[in-house]
């Protein structure tokens, strides 16, 4: 099942207090970037971020999920509805992802 539009215009919406959040769709689900990294993405219209040590200090009690068949687990973000917690865990989060590497052309 693919992810709406609807739920990544809610989540976008939630992080709307933050600079520099923008998204790719891919094949029907959308990869979430902050500051140029990848810090999780909607899948099935779940919001997972990547396991990260602040992540999981943050969110001691989330779900692993697989957000598709194959890829490694993530966490799942049980309340989207709060945009202060949703900054904190973006801001701490961000430090601790590599660098987007380059595509090439």
């Amino acid at each position: 099942m693919a992810s709406s539009r609807e739920y990544l215009d809610f989540v976008l919406g939630q992080l709307s207090e933050l600079d520099d959040v923008s998204y790719r769709a891919m094949m029907g689900e959308y990869i979430i970037y902050y500051r140029g990294k990848v810090i999780g993405g909607i899948y099935d219209d779940r919001f997972l971020v990547k396991q990260t040590k602040s992540a999981k200090k943050l969110m001691p009690e989330a779900v692993l999920e697989l957000p598709y068949e194959g890829a490694k687990e993530m966490l799942l973000v049980d309340n989207p509805d709060d945009r202060a917690f949703l900054a904190e865990l973006f801001n701490a989060m961000v430090d601790e992802l590599p660098a987007t590497k380059k595509r090439k052309k």
